[in-house]
C-alpha cells in the first residue's frame, strides 16, 4: 500500500515540477514539508545550484523569535526567504510546490513570499 502512495506522490510531483524552471535572476523556489517543519531553497536550474534555503532553524536565530503554530511560521519562513532573496537583488520567482497541495502551510509560505516583497 505505501509503495502506491509514493507512486501517486512522485507522478504528481514529476507532472508539477517538470513544467518549472529557475534561472539565476529568476529562481525556483522549492517547498519540502514534513509533519513537524517547513523548508524553502531558491535554486537555479540552469546552473543547478542552490542560491539560498531558509527554515525554521534560521527563523530561530533570530532575537524575537518566539515558536507559533505551524501556519504561522510557513508565513515568517517565506518572509524571510522573500528578504534575504531581494538583499540577494532577485525580485521574481517560479514557486514550486512539489507534490504537496497549494493549502495550508504551503500557501503561508507563498503568501509570506509575496509579502515580503518577492514577485511569484
Amino acid at each position: 500500500m505505501a509503495n502506491i502512495n509514493l507512486d501517486r506522490k512522485l507522478r504528481r510531483k514529476r507532472r508539477i515540477s517538470s513544467n518549472i524552471h529557475g534561472t539565476n535572476d529568476r529562481p525556483r523556489i522549492s517547498v519540502f514539508r514534513s509533519s513537524k517543519y517547513i523548508y524553502a531553497q531558491a535554486v537555479d536550474d540552469v546552473a543547478r545550484k542552490t542560491i539560498l534555503s531558509f527554515s525554521i532553524s534560521d527563523l530561530k536565530k533570530e532575537v524575537k523569535f518566539k515558536k507559533g503554530k505551524k501556519v504561522e511560521d510557513s508565513k515568517l519562513i517565506g518572509i524571510g526567504l522573500a528578504k534575504k532573496l531581494i538583499g540577494k537583488k532577485i525580485l521574481s520567482g517560479v514557486f514550486d510546490r512539489g507534490s504537496y497541495s497549494y493549502s495550508g502551510r504551503v500557501k503561508a509560505l507563498a503568501d509570506g513570499l509575496r509579502e515580503g516583497g518577492l514577485k511569484i
